[in-house]
């Protein structure tokens, strides 16, 4: 099975020693993404709405970037900072996958960002 890194621009850089993602034969393995401007590299947004769009943003430029599309993503693993943000940032997920979405887990974590709200990773598949 061939392994390809995938990088794009539209997406933030990798702050540590990790790609932002990895095909992997059929499959596309995206980092963890949070609320980061693909330009300043910092967190945009105060409310976990606007964090949460950013976020899925970003998963969406990786995934684009490997040729593949939102409706490829199989399961999604979503970190809250907070659970009494789970319905407001539901809202916002709803939008990027608004018809068959894919199984989700979602966790209450804390961040070592203190603005961080929100952490999400992706698993797509080709096919």
């Amino acid at each position: 099975m061939s392994k390809r890194v995938i990088r794009t621009l539209d997406a933030p850089s990798p702050t540590g020693p990790y790609s932002q993602g990895i095909r992997a034969g059929n499959f596309l393995f995206v980092a963890g993404q949070g609320a980061l401007d693909p330009k300043t590299g910092k967190i945009t947004g105060e409310d976990i709405s606007s964090q949460t769009r950013q976020t899925l943003n970003n998963i969406k430029s990786i995934v684009e970037a490997s040729g593949l599309t939102l409706r490829d993503i199989v399961t999604v693993s979503i970190f809250l900072k907070d659970p009494d943000d789970f319905k407001k940032m539901n809202e916002v997920y709803r939008t990027f996958f608004p018809k068959d979405p894919p199984a989700r887990t979602t966790v209450v974590a804390s961040f070592v960002a203190p603005n961080m709200l929100i952490e999400a990773n992706a698993l797509a598949c080709q096919g």
